[in-house]
């Protein structure tokens, strides 16, 4: 019985710390891919296609982009709305900062380490409580 708990801490500590490295190296390299998102004021409008957001970026350009169903029910009705726009491209927008894949990313990396980081306590703990 004792193996068996030493074996199972032993692995959650080495897949949790090794996967976790990974996925927080992952989330790392996704964060660099994302670029960088700055905020902005956009006014929102009703058109043919739809509803879209125009704003100004940071060198005077004007910029827009078509809401998607998802944005367009977050916005709701009113006629401004504070959004993300991507430094160096046109009319590309977000309603959030940060995105939402590298989040994701990184929270799994996290609970991951923590995991890891607990089993390798757990199994210090026994080998100590042993000797």
């Amino acid at each position: 019985m004792h193996g068996t708990i030493d074996a199972l801490a032993e692995i959650f500590s080495w897949v949790g710390l090794g996967a976790g490295a990974l996925l927080a190296a992952t989330a790392l390299i996704l964060r660099l891919f994302d670029g960088t998102w700055l905020p902005a004021r956009a006014v929102v409008e009703t058109v043919a296609d739809g509803r879209v957001v125009r704003w100004f970026d940071e060198d005077g350009g004007v910029n827009e982009a078509v809401l998607a169903h998802e944005q367009d029910h977050a916005i709701g009705d009113k006629q401004m709305a504070d959004i993300y726009y991507r430094r160096g491209r046109r009319n590309r927008m977000r309603l959030t900062q940060g995105s939402p894949a590298v989040r994701a990313v990184g929270l799994l990396a996290v609970g991951l380490l923590a995991l890891g980081a607990i089993a390798m306590i757990v199994s210090l703990v026994l080998i100590f409580a042993r000797g």
